[in-house]
């Protein structure tokens, strides 16, 4: 496929937009370390909620989405969506209380609700863990995608296309820091969303689709259309429904869903400017994120249905691609190729952006956990401001380098989605309710940390070598949650209380409040000591109230959408009503939880 020269202009101009920004955000951004990775504490709440999306608007999302929507239907997509009720959690529950926390990385958590050497011990080891090794998988599951995007619509092979996208990331996260990432996430998401619907409405109107009522009419998409599959067939309802809202949305850890918040998304929250600018930022990004973004890549994948029907069609249209990285995720890039000339260079430059948002966050982010609470902490408590941004910018290079070894021995984007929700399971609940049960301590932590990853490298790697049956994806899953989060109940009984002194701390810090508080906050008032600051009462029972609230408004928007695109204008007025009302309900809810 051939670019022509407004296209080239249009890449040419986007990527010098780009580092113009990671330029300009330097100058503050090596003055220190709580510049470059937090930009001073002082960021609002619109452009945060727009950097949080933008970061999990990846290149690897859309042929993810279309991954699914062409092997599962539309209601496929419940592999994500459930992740709204994380997302609402986070917002309405957890938001503030990160925010109370003030510290520099979700990490430093650990020595703030643990205590002694194991809470150091944890913090070291997750800085690495996710720092390195977890966040290296993330990035080359977004580089793969790259690459496929590079080998369809540039003809450029693997190597070409991460030293073009990933020198350029690196240079403009590395200068800037996060004030350069969340600047340029703008910047990249605005161009994306103009680009992304644009590009569907033409996709849609191609003579090979024949328009919205020819796509959604046409006999072999009808059965890929429903929004919530069908009963009737048990697996797929299981497996693409049930399972994910009744246990996987509170179960396991994934980044950008972490249950009670954490990683890039805590980030951003620890460097708003206060706990309602930190509340404001987590709700919109889950508005843009479930409501608002998802229906141009379903149309794009269902139009895909009729222009490529299977992998053969894809790979008779690009014979010249390895048959290594055919698969369905291959057929969104496959469907920009049909664009005209300078919506291709849009779109190409949206592609790009949403690839440099999601890696220049993770590079930040990663970053931040090895110099921060890895190499400060164990190595040089004392280092200067200066050495240390060297040093985050530094690790930023290394960590791209290896994101892109790793992302050659990737084949597909829903083969890393389903080994990382794997490596997380089990782990969620425990997210949960650290901030409001004393007892879980360190041993919880560990235990929790290390038999979810045990479950899973058994399941995935030694289980299908040593002969035995091979155990279906959700049974994957279930297995994972019910004996990690077993085990770690179990052994937080079997092991000793945390430091009377270290919970005090914490609670007088947080102020989470609750039943699973009462017997510190007894103690200490029979010591004499009054652990409650300002005297608030119980508010986890409205924010419960406000998340699914919030969920009946997004859920209600993001299928009103739906059907409003089927032509099913009952159902779509229907559904707008129940998300007006919602919304009615939520603000009214939203103010009690306020005035606590």
């Amino acid at each position: 496929m051939q670019l022509s020269t407004l296209d080239w202009s249009i890449l040419i101009v986007f990527f010098v937009i780009l580092l113009s920004i990671g330029f300009f955000a330097s100058k503050k951004a090596g003055n220190s370390v709580n510049e470059f990775f937090l930009s001073g504490r002082n960021m609002p709440w619109w452009l945060l909620g727009i950097s949080m999306v933008a970061t999990t608007f990846s290149a690897d999302t859309p042929n993810l989405v279309t991954d699914i929507v062409r092997t599962n239907g539309v209601s496929g997509n419940w592999v994500w969506w459930a992740f709204l009720l994380t997302g609402m959690l986070t917002v309405f529950v957890y938001a503030k209380l990160w925010r109370r926390s003030e510290v520099l990385t979700d990490l430093e958590f650990y020595e703030l609700r643990y205590g002694g050497k194991g809470a150091a011990f944890l913090r070291g080891f997750r800085a690495v863990y996710l720092g390195v090794f977890f966040n290296i998988m993330i990035m080359a599951s977004v580089c793969l995608a790259g690459i496929k995007i590079g080998s369809v619509m540039l003809g450029l092979t693997p190597t070409q296309t991460l030293l073009i996208a990933s020198s350029v990331t690196v240079l403009y996260s590395s200068l800037g820091g996060l004030k350069g990432v969340i600047l340029t996430d703008f910047f990249q998401f605005t161009l994306a969303m103009i680009a992304t619907f644009w590009a569907a409405a033409v996709i849609v109107n191609l003579p090979e689709v024949g328009g919205l009522g020819e796509l959604i009419s046409h006999p072999e998409i009808l059965p890929k259309l429903d929004l919530i599959p069908d009963i009737s067939d048990r697996e797929l309802f299981l497996v693409v429904f049930l399972l994910p809202i009744a246990v996987q949305w509170w179960s396991v850890w994934y980044p950008g869903a972490e249950p009670g918040g954490g990683g890039y998304v805590a980030q951003r929250m620890l460097s708003a400017k206060d706990e309602n600018h930190a509340v404001w930022a987590t709700l919109l990004f889950n508005f843009m994120h479930y409501a608002v973004r998802p229906w141009p890549w379903i149309l794009i994948a269902l139009a895909s249905l009729i222009v490529f029907p299977n992998l053969d069609d894809l790979q008779l249209a690009f014979p010249e691609i390895s048959k290594s990285i055919i698969g369905h995720d291959l057929a969104y890039p496959a469907m920009m190729t049909l664009l005209p000339s300078g919506l291709l260079g849009l779109l190409l430059a949206s592609l790009a952006a949403a690839f440099m948002s999601t890696i220049a966050s993770h590079l930040n982010w990663g970053s931040s956990y090895v110099v921060n609470d890895f190499y400060k902490r164990f190595f040089e408590p004392e280092a200067s401001e200066k050495k240390l941004v060297l040093l985050g910018r530094i690790t930023t290079v290394l960590l791209m380098l290896f994101s892109c070894l790793v992302a050659l021995l990737l084949s597909n984007a829903l083969q890393a989605f389903a080994i990382l929700l794997q490596i997380g399971a089990g782990t969620g609940l425990l997210f949960i309710l650290r901030w409001f049960w004393y007892r879980i301590n360190i041993y919880s932590e560990i235990s929790a940390m290390i038999i979810s990853f045990l479950v899973a490298f058994y399941l995935q790697i030694v289980h299908p070598r040593i002969g035995f049956d091979p155990i279906s994806t959700e049974g994957q899953l279930i297995l994972g949650v019910a004996i990690t989060t077993f085990s770690w109940i179990l052994i937080t009984y079997l092991t000793p209380e945390e430091d009377k002194e270290v919970l005090r701390d914490f609670y007088k810090k947080i102020q989470p409040g609750g039943k699973g508080w009462k017997k510190v906050v007894d103690q200490a008032k029979d010591d004499g000591i009054d652990l409650i600051g300002k005297k608030e009462a119980w508010d986890v029972p409205t924010g419960i109230l406000c998340m699914v609230l919030g969920c009946f408004f997004i859920y209600s928007i993001l299928f009103s959408i739906g059907y409003l695109l089927y032509s099913e204008y009952t159902f779509a007025i229907i559904l707008l009503t129940v998300s007006i009302v919602s919304l009615f309900f939520l603000q009214k809810a939203w103010k009690r939880l306020k005035m606590h």
